[in-house]
């Protein structure tokens, strides 16, 4: 392991177009790759892939999107700001969120595969080098299958090569058969075993020996919505939202994450997020990935409060009954009504009826722990 390379992550967000261009990032991206996010934001994700491994990686983003894949794993090397780093091998999480990709970009050292392979849904190796990272239990199921597509739905063959990179425009298509859940997790694995490289095999030039295909943005997948919280906060504020599909996101950004859960599953879920934080850890105890947790909670789309409000400090008064001055000068408690503790923010005042119904419903939860964030990626049960 390269002890220079720090063990950590970032969560990053990539558009459903052929480049794959980056829409967000969180600040680790810096020890890791070198980048400042200013630099990526924009840009297309897949420029910093291998050029050995750019045909795959292209390939696989399409299929990802087109098969509306959730907490699945591939790895593969990235370049480094710092030419003397040459290319690190990551291990590069993602789950499709209705108009983008989500997910993470973490260092791959030996003992953080293991754990992140055994919770992920689908492992794709594209690096020769890391065939020891495909890890699964044998015969485990899929925790959580892929959105059921509507009978009569068919989904199209994967677009013709190209033979420029960032060409415009899709190849012609054909009709395939609408499968299950389980027969298309099972075909992606058999096509991402029959595509590997073997590493005496392994070409001189990928982008001249293997076809790069080219295809127009994609069309919005599942309703998912993706959530950033932060993890050195007890209370899990909602720093990132991707979308309204389940809760209006202007609403949502500054509060609890617990706000949105009813209040009977609240420990369940601060259990699941206590122990993610703590799969979450790499070998030097910093904040790091630790592979993904499943769950299934009721969700409140207007949610609630779930912090016990703080009464307000009350005016301090002397002796004398009247308002204490320290030192000659005003006391910073004269007007209660409109100052707080200085250590105590204020809490938001409720924005509904305590006797009006709340909507609710089931949600199937992904849980995952990164350097600087939390991510829960949410859908309907």
């Amino acid at each position: 392991m390269n002890t220079a390379t720090p063990c950590l992550s970032f969560i990053g967000i990539v558009d459903f177009s052929q480049e794959a261009k980056w829409l967000f990032m969180t600040e680790s991206v810096t020890e890791l790759l070198g980048f400042e996010p200013h630099e990526l934001i924009g840009r297309p994700s897949l420029e910093l892939v291998h050029p050995d491994e750019f045909p795959r990686v292209k390939q696989l983003h399409y299929d990802t999107i087109q098969q509306d894949k959730a907490a699945v794993l591939v790895y593969l090397r990235m370049r480094h700001k710092d030419p003397y780093r040459g290319y690190v091998l990551c291990g590069v999480s993602r789950t499709v969120v209705h108009n983008v990709l989500v997910g993470s970009v973490s260092f791959a050292s030996p003992g953080k595969a293991l754990h992140n392979a055994s919770t992920a849904q689908e492992i794709t190796v594209i690096t020769p080098s890391a065939t020891d990272f495909e890890f699964r239990r044998w015969g485990d199921p899929s925790p959580m299958p892929a959105s059921p597509i509507p009978q009569g739905m068919n989904l199209p063959a994967s677009p013709s090569p190209s033979t420029s990179s960032w060409g415009s425009g899709s190849g012609n298509q054909s009709p395939r058969e609408s499968r299950s859940p389980r027969s298309r997790r099972s075909s992606s694995s058999e096509r991402s075993r029959s595509l590997s490289v073997s590493p005496d095999r392994r070409p001189t030039s990928s982008r001249e020996l293997q076809p790069v295909i080219s295809f127009d943005h994609l069309s919005n997948k599942s309703f998912r919505t993706a959530m950033i919280l932060d993890r050195f906060s007890m209370a899990c504020p909602i720093l990132y939202c991707s979308n309204d599909l389940l809760v209006a996101s202007s609403d949502a950004i500054g509060r609890s994450f617990y706000d949105f859960v009813e209040k009977k599953d609240e420990e369940i879920v601060r259990d699941w997020i206590t122990c993610v934080k703590g799969w979450g850890v790499n070998e030097k105890g910093q904040p790091s990935d630790g592979g993904f947790g499943f769950g299934k909670f009721s969700l409140l789309t207007e949610g609630r409060d779930s912090v016990p409000r703080i009464p307000e400090p009350s005016p301090m008064r002397n002796r004398h009954g009247s308002t204490s001055r320290a030192n000659g000068r005003s006391g910073k408690y004269t007007n209660s009504h409109t100052r707080t503790s200085p250590t105590v923010p204020r809490m938001r005042l409720p924005t509904r009826s305590p006797t009006r119904d709340v909507e609710k419903f089931k949600v199937d939860a992904i849980f995952s722990a990164h350097s600087d964030g939390l991510m829960v990626i949410l859908r309907r049960a």
